[in-house]
């Protein structure tokens, strides 16, 4: 009897085997898929540079000659105004050292849109171009507010007159702090075509340092005072103006 029923059995058993293997290669695959950045809290941040309120620091990059760049800051402004700015599908201009333009294209929505931005290059180094996916999500219990920045060079028509960016990864993390707020800013960026490694790695400190002070000041301007952050069961649904 028991002979009779073994390879039922085992097809059962191999089945399930198969089924949890899967669930564990996708789960692996799904985690290195996200992981573009290297961990903030890792070993192996170098500081390179620091001013009264800013820090910023670099780490080498696995299979590249560009290195990832962590900005930390506080910044004399409510998160609030802050993400008045993020939400300016043009405010890159603004603020973002070297962004000469900006806009947002696409159907998308507060949690998940697509923008394209232009960076000046020191010359004679080709301008490049971006395509962006954001994503932002925020949590109401901790007021911590979190945006993924990554590249989807294929996701609009190339421009003839730059070189399109292919690989680009950024996180910004906003912690309230009263009328204050803390930024960390990780960032990995390959700028594609031919540009040596270490000029870009030259200018990963003072991007950073300049379009946080930037930043700063951007979000003291008129039209991004009073507004308000909507929250739905808990999760960040809007930034708004406050109404009166």
């Amino acid at each position: 009897m028991h002979n009779l029923k073994a390879p039922g059995i085992n097809r059962r058993v191999w089945a399930l085997t198969t089924l949890l293997m899967t669930t564990i290669v996708s789960a692996m695959v799904s985690a290195t898929a996200l992981a573009q950045l290297p961990d903030e809290n890792t070993d192996g941040w170098s500081l390179r540079k620091e001013t009264d309120n800013i820090r910023v620091f670099t780490i080498d990059q696995p299979a590249s000659s560009f290195q990832a760049f962590k900005a930390e800051a506080v910044l004399d402004v409510p998160i609030e105004n802050l993400m008045a700015v993020m939400v300016n599908p043009k405010s890159c201009v603004e603020w973002v050292h070297n962004c000469s333009e900006s806009y947002a294209f696409g159907d998308g929505s507060f949690h998940d849109r697509y923008a394209y931005s232009v960076n000046n290059m020191p010359w004679p180094v080709t301008d490049r171009d971006y395509v962006i996916r954001i994503r932002t999500r925020g949590d109401q219990a901790t007021g911590e507010i979190v945006m993924d920045l990554n590249a989807i060079p294929d996701g609009r028509e190339k421009e003839s007159d730059y070189v399109r960016v292919d690989k680009s990864d950024t996180l910004y993390r906003f912690i309230p702090e009263g009328d204050r707020t803390r930024m960390i800013w990780v960032q990995h960026t390959n700028p594609n075509g031919s540009i040596p490694g270490w000029l870009v790695n030259t200018l990963l400190v003072d991007i950073p340092i300049r379009s946080i002070e930037q930043l700063e000041r951007v979000a003291r301007r008129d039209r991004y005072q009073n507004h308000e952050l909507v929250y739905d069961d808990g999760k960040l649904k809007d930034v708004v103006p406050e109404t009166q």
